[in-house]
């Protein structure tokens, strides 16, 4: 056997023990929350800490759940993991003005790199999110989506995810957050590290109210209802 074709059957080979690998991954934080992130590891290497506290889909605030949406993404529950009219909208924007790129990440996008991946541009590195996407929303759906967002998300210097954002912001669980504390952590989400939830920054100060506004445009919306009302403990009466 000559050297190249052993060297294109070894690669062949591990090329199958990754994607085994990374199927099996995907799989396992169906229902268990990553052990840790690219970015959450940058930070804490970086200086600014590691701050975070997973929690399940019940130990968060409806209001949570919906300020995330309306401001990052409001047609999450109905998309297929991407928002291609806004998609076509930035490309065109970064095509008059390459100085200023105007992303258009859906949640489900924001999960795929926050997750699995790194942050850059890189057509390779922008392939593998769509892959990545494309698998959470087949294997994991929304409600999955939606409960990892909220615990892996940068929301400060060091602060990942609803509940350490919720007790260092407000002193309280996640689970208690009324509207107007969820809309200033939402509005954080942007650039978590310049856009200060304690001390309120201008940009914080200026979106909450914003986004307060479509929490209440999109609430009676039957679909944000649908996410929202599932394993959704009953009331007694």
């Amino acid at each position: 056997m000559s050297l190249l074709k052993k060297v294109w059957q070894k690669a062949k080979r591990i090329f199958v023990i990754l994607f085994i690998a990374q199927l099996v991954y995907i799989l396992i934080l169906k229902w268990v929350f990553p052990p840790v992130t690219v970015t959450q590891l940058s930070n804490w290497i970086g200086g600014y800490g590691l701050k975070r506290d997973y929690v399940g889909w019940n130990d968060i605030s409806t209001q949570m759940k919906l300020a995330v949406m309306a401001s990052e993404d409001q047609l999450f529950p109905v998309h297929d993991g991407f928002d291609w009219k806004s998609i076509e909208k930035a490309l065109k924007n970064n095509k008059k003005r390459p100085k200023r790129i105007r992303g258009a990440s859906t949640i489900s996008q924001q999960v795929a790199k926050n997750v699995f991946l790194w942050n850059g541009r890189s057509w390779f590195r922008k392939a593998l999110e769509v892959y990545f996407t494309f698998m959470i929303e087949t294997i994991w759906g929304k409600k999955r989506i939606l409960e990892v967002y909220l615990n892996v998300a940068e929301m400060g210097k060091g602060v990942f995810g609803v509940e350490a954002a919720s007790n260092q912001y407000f002193k309280k669980t996640a689970k208690r957050l009324g509207q107007s504390e969820a809309a200033m952590i939402a509005a954080c989400l942007p650039n978590p590290k310049k856009y200060t939830v304690r001390p309120v920054s201008s940009a914080v100060r200026r979106r909450a109210p914003w986004i307060e506004q479509q929490m209440n445009n999109i609430a009676g919306d039957k679909e944000v209802q649908a996410l929202l009302s599932i394993d959704k403990p009953k009331s007694s009466k």
